[in-house]
């Protein structure tokens, strides 16, 4: 069946509607950032720049480093981005752009997102770096997919129940990362943990400055809850759409995080850049070896 125009959506120069991509332009390995002045501080490791192609917040790089072809795009904040940027890549391997119909074969991508984060653990130190096992999300991104047979549907009832959470909120949903990337990049030094993604900076991760939020004790109940035997560790606002998507698409996600922030200690980085710059050769050298 060949794809609506107003659904697959091209532009005169028959690149991705959003990303402005063209298939051959992006490799089958993809990191992920959230600022557009990250991807620059990615690539600047590279061997080689093969292409680079910059739309809206939306700024791809796509270049060699030690051998691995791989591409990096920003996606600027929150999951309603996520939701362009996965949709987009997906369709620039798994649609013929010609035909406009889909790939009998899937090809299948390597999502690695390179992130700051707070955490909400007292003994998660700042510029530490941690793994998300799990995401849950309180966006509303995944409720408008089929998306429950990927979901942890148990942990999601369970911390409905230990927050007693405000029916008026989107109900929190909850994807694992891919098992094979996850235990390719965990190591001693790494912490793990379940990763809360909400849809603001202040009032939904609990920040008051003159507007008082909703739930006061929100943070506390996020840092109490325990399921299973795992615990949420931090906060940030792109993990979930990732997780989810990644999922339901066929691709494997691993989200990592630069620890930033304690927000139960209150402590701040006071090497933020040297922080996140760290996290970036160590996953450019693991990613080098998938």
């Amino acid at each position: 069946m060949t794809l609506a125009p107003s659904e697959f959506i091209l532009n005169e120069d028959g690149s991705i509607y959003h990303l402005h991509l063209l298939p051959h332009q992006i490799a089958q390995t993809i990191i992920t950032v959230g600022d557009p002045d990250r991807v620059d501080t990615v690539t600047q490791h590279f061997d080689s720049i093969e292409c680079s192609v910059q739309k809206r917040e939306f700024k791809t790089t796509t270049g060699v480093y030690q051998g691995k072809r791989i591409t990096v795009i920003s996606t600027g904040i929150g999951t309603d981005n996520i939701d362009i940027v996965l949709n987009e890549l997906d369709a620039l391997v798994n649609i013929d752009f010609k035909t406009q119909m889909l790939k009998p074969e899937h090809t299948a991508l390597q999502i690695i997102r390179l992130g700051t984060s707070g955490s909400i653990q007292k003994d998660i130190p700042v510029d530490a770096v941690l793994l998300s096992e799990k995401a849950l999300g309180f966006d509303a991104l995944l409720h408008f997919y089929q998306s429950k047979t990927v979901r942890d549907q148990d942990l999601e009832q369970a911390f409905v129940a230990h927050t007693n959470w405000n029916p008026e909120k989107s109900i929190p949903y909850a994807v694992s990362a891919s098992a094979s990337l996850l235990k390719h990049f965990k190591t001693e030094a790494h912490y793990t943990g379940i990763t809360a993604t909400n849809v603001g900076f202040y009032g939904p991760q609990g920040r008051q400055l003159r507007l008082k939020t909703e739930d006061s004790a929100l943070n506390n109940k996020l840092e109490t809850f325990e399921h299973k035997g795992e615990r949420i560790t931090n906060l940030e606002m792109e993990t979930s759409g990732i997780y989810g998507l990644s999922t339901l698409l066929g691709h494997q996600a691993l989200s990592v995080n630069a620890i930033l922030a304690n927000r139960a200690t209150g402590v701040f980085s006071k090497n933020p850049a040297n922080t996140v710059n760290q996290m970036i050769i160590a996953a450019l050298d693991r990613i080098a070896l998938l």
